[in-house]
């Protein structure tokens, strides 16, 4: 892919002569807003669907219905930049539909951290996310590799959706789970992923789940007391590469997450925060051997694989490694897994979500 050929949404929206809007509020549209001051980009007004317009206000403009926003601007006359994630069909038909009547885009910004994927930033890294494309042997790894590079840079609705694989596959053919007995789930949440494990894996026996939010992990270990197909180990702590106590903003919509990952137009905004400990993998582990490890910890990514360094070695499990939440993810853990962990060989890209690009996993096996 020749990266200079690929339209970069914000140049875009500085040049196209149109009115931009935000469809949806929260974090995420306070990223975007961000990003937009920074680049001189006027944001004019903000809508929502209309079961979510309640007379409510955002950044000191009433939200509005897009059929209003329509009325007031003219849909010829604006751009609509998506501030939400979603996996939900119904609401993923809705946002086509609105992309049917005006132009709609979907902006990649980082989940935790700083900087912004843009062209200038793919081009500056262009090295490194060549080396990366090829690592992949897959035709299916490289046409989600492809895809998320050009909606990275475009904010293109359309590559995004289609870089989607069939998760049946995955656990099939790229994790094997019908050979799995013992796993480790970092990033836990309630429990979710250890259920859906547990539909593909007949032979799990054992899982060491560790999330290191309160309101999460009392959900997760009264799911861990009701689940009689495996025993689940629940862990109260952040995946980390030392033992040590950090500070977790507990204010996020899903999961906690260390306040030093927040970014700066967070920053300045109140939070609620918790002390939490957090451990390596391998001092939750111990002797145990495991065949397989999901790494999805909130941009501590790196870290929880330096604390699992014992563990790969000893036990070189099937990894999942979750690329979308700081902004160089896409080439940096995959770059890292190889440099260190040597014996692993052959690598995968794989997405199931909706929007943004989250769900972005990279797997690793050894042969």
């Amino acid at each position: 892919m020749i990266l200079e050929k690929l339209p970069d949404l914000w140049e875009r929206l500085q040049t196209a002569g149109k009115k931009t809007v935000l469809y949806g509020m929260g974090n995420g549209a306070d990223k975007i807003l961000d990003i937009c001051a920074r680049k001189s980009i006027p944001v004019v007004d903000f809508f929502a669907n209309d079961d979510f317009v309640r007379g409510q206000e955002f950044h000191g403009k009433r939200v509005k219905k897009w059929e209003e926003i329509k009325t007031l601007y003219g849909a010829e006359n604006l751009i609509v930049l998506v501030a939400f994630g979603t996996a939900r069909q119904d609401v993923l038909e809705q946002i086509l539909r609105v992309a049917k009547e005006t132009e709609l885009y979907v902006p990649d910004v980082p989940v935790f951290g700083e900087g912004l994927f843009d062209k200038s930033f793919a081009v500056a890294h262009a090295d490194e996310l060549e080396e990366v494309r090829t690592m992949f042997e897959d035709t299916e790894s490289l046409r989600i590799f492809d895809l998320i590079l050009e909606y990275k840079i475009t904010g293109n609705i359309h590559a995004l959706l289609a870089a989607r694989s069939d998760p049946a596959e995955v656990w099939k053919k790229v994790v094997c789970a019908d050979r799995l007995t013992a796993t480790g789930d970092l990033g836990a949440y309630t429990g979710d992923t250890v259920r859906e494990l547990l539909e593909v894996a007949p032979h799990l026996q054992t899982v060491y789940a560790m999330e290191p939010d309160a309101r999460n992990f009392r959900k997760l270990e009264l799911y861990a007391g009701s689940e009689t197909r495996a025993k689940i180990f629940p862990v109260r702590a952040a995946a980390w590469n030392k033992s040590e106590t950090l500070v977790f903003d507990t204010s996020g919509n899903r999961n906690a997450a260390v306040t030093e990952h927040r970014s700066a137009i967070l920053a300045e905004r109140p939070v609620r925060t918790v002390e939490l400990p957090a451990l390596p993998p391998d001092a939750v582990f111990g002797d145990a051997r495991v065949d397989y490890l999901k790494y999805d910890v909130e941009g501590s990514e790196r870290e929880a694989l330096e604390g699992s360094t014992e563990t790969l070695n000893r036990c070189r499990p099937v990894l999942l490694v979750s690329l979308y939440h700081r902004v160089d993810d896409l080439f940096a853990l995959p770059r890292m897994i190889r440099e260190k962990f040597p014996f692993y060989n052959k690598f995968f890209l794989r997405r199931f979500g909706g929007i943004p690009a989250w769900d972005l996993n990279f797997y690793a096996r050894e042969n």
